[in-house]
């Protein structure tokens, strides 16, 4: 299972669309997860239409029309392998502590907010990944997305892609 990993797309706030290059890993994803702080209710719209499978949760950005459609924490088996999403998760000091407890069940657990890409393992084996933002790059770099593989109950491949370039606002 091919899977794309994207949070804080502020549209059109921090740019007026998605970067072509994610509307490609869109269409070639088996599941999109968006980890939130999606602004426009349209892009929530297209992205359902043009993924074969969405998982998704509001952000702290999200109004009333958003959150009427997603909920604050998903939790889905993917391929064996249990994941959650949630928008925040807090500071990073403490955060896999934290994690540890708020989502024993997960094996993966999704978050976004703080643009910053995020890969790591907490103490009790929950894997945490960030995306950080595909739109606008805030303190980074670059802007990024993830893409990774699910097989047999085990994440693969997990890729942190760069997009080049400048914000298009």
């Amino acid at each position: 299972m091919r899977m794309l990993v994207i949070s804080d797309t502020h549209v059109p706030q921090r740019a007026r669309e998605l970067p072509e290059q994610v509307w490609r890993e869109v269409e070639a994803a088996d599941v999109v997860i968006h980890a939130g702080d999606w602004v426009a209710e349209w892009l929530l719209d297209r992205i359902e239409d043009r993924a074969a499978r969405l998982v998704a949760v509001y952000g702290n950005n999200d109004g009333p029309a958003l959150r009427s459609r997603l909920p604050e924490v998903a939790r889905v088996e993917l391929a064996g392998l249990r994941v959650a999403v949630v928008h925040e998760t807090g500071p990073a000091k403490g955060r896999a502590q934290r994690c540890d407890r708020l989502f024993p069940d997960a094996e993966l657990l999704v978050f976004g907010h703080s643009h910053i890409p995020w890969d790591d393992v907490t103490p009790g084996g929950l894997r945490l990944l960030n995306p950080g933002s595909p739109t606008d790059r805030r303190s980074q770099p670059a802007r990024t997305y993830l893409t990774a593989t699910i097989a047999r109950g085990r994440l693969d491949d997990v890729e942190l892609h760069e997009l080049p370039g400048r914000e298009s606002r």
